[in-house]
């Protein structure tokens, strides 16, 4: 976002004329993600809140606040100003981008690397190789290849996927933490943030509301990727909703989300269908296909770009190497949901979330 434009929201802003549409007074609704309470389990409801939005990054980012001083609305909109500049810094959408210039370069030589950038790429490279493939920011040409062919109305070829998979993988870039550089093998390689880009804006602009000493405030950006400090309406934490993958209208359940990060993977809206064959939208970065097993995995992780990657990667590596990763990193805990094997009573695999903070529907869930 320019300067000019910057000032000129801000003048607006303080005028009211901007204040007067992101504020809303939602009672027991605190937004579309969040749990409304319902005779039939007994969730955490939502209180009354004020909201400040922005759009960045191809979607809706927003500060969820409970009521208080006038100057905290101040904060949040300069916590949302950020973002456009995270955007810059990490879209490949935009040719004069910082990533699009380092994967324009990075064949040539070792490029040096704007150390904010830097940092999330590194971050994205050390959960690659920790989820074993599984989240890999190099995937960049097979979903292009995949996107190309859904335009089409058809699937790529064995063959197509190949020549793709010869340029992704962790392996080709070579990076270099004390000169903060980054060296790609070929000029077919490249680097996409877009699985980790917004938990890590989320990361950055709630640093600075906590700098700001804003004590409680929920930060979403989309309804996938969610990041909450403090606690709202009595509750210890802010209420999130969890929605049924099967029947994305229904709430399967409530989460109780404080000083965390939250994350959600799943293909029940974005997905294809070819010659009777459903598809869905993510893909095994090791073998160029799209995965099955899970309906949905939801990450809660210390940080929201830990969560939005992980989210990802456990979809893709499936129950048992995720119930694995967990155990091996406690700060991070999951809900996973396979297709039912008979009938639409779902069985979540749940670890690392203690009992008193998550909340589900049983008459939606498979007996025990």
């Amino acid at each position: 976002m320019s300067e000019k434009n910057t000032n000129s929201n801000r003048r607006e802003f303080l005028t009211g004329r901007v204040l007067k549409n992101a504020i809303e007074q939602t009672g027991e609704n605190l937004a579309d993600y969040l749990s409304e309470a319902t005779e039939e389990f007994a969730a955490p409801a939502g209180g009354a809140t004020v909201r400040l939005s922005t759009h960045a990054m191809a979607t809706e980012f927003a500060v969820v606040m409970n009521p208080g001083p006038s100057q905290q609305m101040t904060h949040a909109s300069d916590a949302l100003d950020l973002l456009h500049n995270l955007e810059q810094l990490m879209t490949v959408y935009r040719t004069d981008s910082a990533m699009s210039l380092v994967n324009t370069q990075a064949a040539e030589c070792p490029v040096a690397v704007d150390s904010q950038l830097f940092d999330i790429l590194d971050l994205a490279r050390q959960i690659c190789l920790e989820t074993e493939g599984g989240f890999d920011p190099s995937a960049g040409p097979l979903i292009a290849l995949w996107r190309e062919c859904r335009q089409q109305g058809r699937i790529p070829s064995q063959q197509e996927i190949d020549v793709c998979l010869t340029h992704t993988g962790i392996g080709h870039f070579q990076f270099d933490p004390d000169a903060k550089t980054i060296q790609y093998r070929t000029s077919e390689n490249e680097l996409n943030l877009g699985g980790i880009g917004k938990g890590y804006a989320l990361d950055v602009a709630g640093e600075f509301l906590t700098e700001q000493e804003l004590e409680s405030w929920l930060f979403y950006g989309g309804f996938s990727s969610i990041l909450a400090k403090g606690t709202h309406n009595q509750l210890p934490g802010w209420p999130i909703g969890i929605k049924n993958p099967l029947f994305t209208s229904q709430r399967l359940g409530t989460i109780l989300l404080q000083n965390n990060a939250l994350s959600t993977s799943g293909s029940s809206v974005q997905h294809f269908r070819h010659n009777g064959k459903r598809y869905g939208h993510i893909l095994d970065p090791r073998t160029g296909w799209p995965v099955a097993e899970l309906l949905s995995v939801t990450v809660i992780a210390p940080t929201a770009a830990l969560a939005d990657a992980l989210s990802t990667a456990f979809y893709v590596i499936g129950i048992e190497k995720a119930l694995e990763y967990c155990d091996n990193h406690t700060e991070v805990g999951t809900i996973l949901i396979p297709a039912p094997t008979q009938g639409r009573k779902l069985s979540p695999v749940i670890r690392g979330i203690p009992n008193e903070f998550l909340f589900l529907d049983r008459d939606q869930l498979l007996s025990q």
